[in-house]
């Protein structure tokens, strides 16, 4: 049967990454996001979730989602461009573009989406992007989709990055980098970017997804820490990491968002994301704003996790919510979230090619919601299990 040829490349595909420890499974909670939450049956301490502000359950949150329920249904119907299109949309946009101080924010259905959107609408053949070699796999993917030349330049290397700008021929350069790397923790030398693009007539989009509603004194990531609202040309942040939800923006110009609604293939040919979900992403913009307590309470707790890495010899930054323990191979990383699952935490292990070979951890991402309590049992059943990042020992 015809099915039996796709049925058979899948089994041999599926034992080559079992042997190698890098076959996925699904795993589904029974709860919601939280602190805590139910896996087959255990409540365990969440530790793997990016809902850094906990507001994916937020009370307001979700009112407002019921209340947009309720006047506009559930499903948009067609795209933007066709039906799809409602007051609601527009009304998180104006939202979200005072909240960047930017011009304009258009929506996207998601952070990836949106980078393999946005990439291949800005620039194309006889053009060149510069890309950061820890970039998520979005803007990787944004980059190959665009048929544009890629240099890919070392990690955080602003000398490489200028280096590279100034040899590359092209029509159009485009720098693009995350500002916290999603799987690290660490932060984007931004301010060096943003002269190196300026010295050689360069575009920069930074993808604020892990700084959006962590980083900034109102919340609005890195760029706003460093006063780089005005100099970074397109900010691409997510609706569903720290404000809770689901969909993505980027905050630009107005030319460069009308350009992206008539070119953005993602935007164009996407069914509208649901009216809830722009009024919960404007609620929880709203409390980001609103309350700083949260973000007090969140970096509480990066503090408090921070120093107790440092005090077990292991390598942490307090730099934004996410802490990757490095452990080597799939197999120890794997061993290791088992273990801390027997003792009450859930964190994943994140193996390639989320990451390069050699360096599956275990990645921990703090939340307000986490209780002092929480972050202690993660930092007592580290010690417990005896880590030791790389398989140092």
């Amino acid at each position: 049967m015809l099915d039996e040829v796709a049925s058979t490349w899948a089994r041999e595909d599926l034992a080559a990454l079992q042997a190698r420890g890098l076959r996925r499974y699904l795993e589904p909670l029974d709860s919601p996001q939280g602190p805590v939450v139910r896996v087959g049956g255990e409540l365990l301490v969440n530790f793997s979730s990016n809902d850094y502000l906990g507001l994916a359950a937020s009370a307001s949150v979700r009112a407002a989602a019921v209340a947009a329920v309720e006047r506009y249904g559930l499903g948009t119907g067609a795209s933007r461009l066709v039906v799809g299109d409602t007051t609601v949309h527009h009304r998180l946009e104006a939202r979200l573009a005072a909240f960047e101080r930017a011009e304009a924010v258009l929506l996207f259905n998601s952070g990836y989406a949106a980078n393999t959107g946005i990439l291949p609408a800005l620039v194309g053949p006889g053009d060149a992007v510069f890309s950061d070699a820890l970039n998520h796999a979005s803007l990787v993917d944004g980059c190959r989709l665009s048929r544009a030349r890629v240099v890919v330049y070392p990690h955080a290397d602003v000398e490489a990055l200028t280096k590279a700008l100034a040899e590359t021929p092209a029509r159009r350069k485009l720098v693009v980098t995350d500002t916290v790397f999603s799987m690290d923790g660490d932060v984007a030398p931004l301010r060096e970017i943003v002269e190196a693009c300026r010295a050689h007539g360069a575009a920069l989009m930074v993808d604020e997804a892990h700084a959006t509603g962590v980083l900034g004194a109102r919340g609005a990531g890195l760029c706003e820490e460093l006063g780089l609202e005005d100099q970074v040309d397109l900010r691409m942040g997510t609706l569903s990491k720290a404000l809770g939800g689901q969909g993505a923006y980027v905050a630009t110009s107005r030319v460069v968002a009308d350009l992206l609604i008539s070119r953005a293939r993602p935007f164009i040919y996407s069914t509208a994301l649901p009216a809830a979900m722009c009024a919960a992403a404007e609620a929880a913009v709203e409390a980001v704003e609103k309350d700083p307590a949260l973000r007090e309470r969140l970096w509480r707790n990066i503090r408090r996790f921070s120093d107790g890495l440092r005090a077990m010899g292991l390598r942490a930054e307090p730099r934004s919510a996410v802490f990757p323990v490095v452990l080597g191979g799939p197999e120890r990383a794997m061993e290791a979230a088992r273990k801390l699952r027997e003792a009450g935490v859930l964190v994943k292990a994140i193996r390639p090619p989320t990451v390069p070979e050699g360096t599956s951890r275990l990645r921990f991402c703090l939340s307000a919601e986490h209780i002092l309590g929480h972050v202690d049992l993660a930092l007592e059943s580290l010690r417990h299990v005896g880590v030791h990042e790389r398989g140092e020992e």
